[in-house]
């Protein structure tokens, strides 16, 4: 069995010997921009952050953090003291975004936390910035938004992905990796297209059966009376403002469409069983034994791979593929320590 994340394994990753001195510059302060800059900020790192709305940026302020509505004074002080930028923002949003960053501080180290890798990948191979840029996605959220939702234990023993295309700067990989550490998470590494595959399955598709299964019991005037647990859990996603589902599903489209015909072609299955007064048999042994197999699922930890060393971004996507976990540091080639 996978052993449950503890508050003790959290802080021992936020230890100071572990914090490196790279500061962070979140764009965008909602869920999880706003719950990087609360991890990071509870690890020892500087962070400071933008935001759109002058009222998130209020409400972070109030909570003691560094926040400005002022984009260009944010990427200004990113470009001075060469900080990690985080992006934190919308798909729709990243092409706007991406051209400030050029503009001001093309030369600082980039990330993002976007659900889809690949669209963010080909936004900033437009915008001129891929040999800064590694791709992260942190495997966490709620069905909340904003800065309220966010939360400094939100991403601890969750897997955040961090990609290992190959373009990736082992430099700059590293950054991505501590920072992730440093807010408690495990890193998963992955390629680009195979993180996007998988996130159809676990979080896109899912989405989108939450949605019907939420709109087809609002047509049932019982339905809401009486529902409990199995409705609660199977549409809590449904809860997500909507134009950011829209946004993560429309963006990964041609990974979404092959995994939801495969799961119209299970239920249509099932339909045609039931009409023809046959068993369910397929369908539901086969997805209790899949799930079966999740609950078991080992992540065994990286270890031995040096970052920056021979074919060191095959090895992490080989081990990622197999479920292994990065939970300490990984050396890098030519550093000290």
């Amino acid at each position: 069995m996978v052993t449950k994340p503890d508050v003790g394994r959290w802080r021992s990753v936020c230890q100071p010997w572990r914090v490196t001195n790279t500061p962070v510059c979140v764009l965008g302060l909602g869920l999880i921009g706003g719950s990087v800059m609360r991890a990071a900020a509870a690890a020892g790192r500087e962070v400071f952050g933008y935001n759109r709305s002058v009222e998130g940026v209020q409400a972070a302020t109030a909570d003691g953090f560094d926040a400005t509505e002022d984009l260009d004074a944010a990427l200004q002080r990113a470009a001075t003291e060469n900080a990690l930028i985080v992006l934190a923002v919308p798909v729709p949003a990243l092409g706007q975004m991406l051209g400030h960053i050029r503009e001001t501080a093309p030369d600082c180290p980039l990330t993002d936390v976007t659900s889809v890798k690949t669209a963010v990948l080909q936004e900033v191979q437009a915008h001129g910035l891929l040999d800064r840029f590694v791709g992260g996605h942190p495997m966490a959220g709620t069905a909340h938004s904003g800065w309220e939702a966010g939360d400094a234990r939100l991403f601890v023993g969750a897997p955040w992905v961090i990609s290992v295309d190959d373009h990736v700067d082992p430099q700059i990989w590293s950054l991505v990796m501590n920072l992730a550490l440093d807010c408690g998470a495990v890193v998963v590494p992955a390629r680009s297209d195979e993180h996007d595959a998988a996130a159809a399955t676990i979080s896109h598709l899912p989405h989108l059966l939450a949605e019907a299964l939420a709109a087809t019991a609002g047509e049932v005037p019982l339905a809401f009376a009486l529902a409990a647990g199995s409705f609660r859990d199977g549409t809590r996603v449904a809860a997500t403002a909507p134009t950011l589902v829209r946004a993560m599903c429309e963006a990964n489209a041609d990974e979404l469409l092959p995994v939801l015909d495969r799961a119209l072609e299970l239920l249509t299955h099932a339909r045609d069983a039931l009409a023809e007064r046959k068993p369910l048999t397929d369908l539901v042994e086969t997805g209790h034994a899949a799930r079966i197999r999740y609950d078991s699922f080992g992540r065994p930890d990286i270890v031995a791979v040096v970052i920056g060393e021979e074919q060191w971004r095959e090895e992490l996507a080989a081990a990622g593929r197999a479920g292994g976990v990065i939970r300490s540091a990984l050396p890098v080639l030519g550093s000290r320590g």
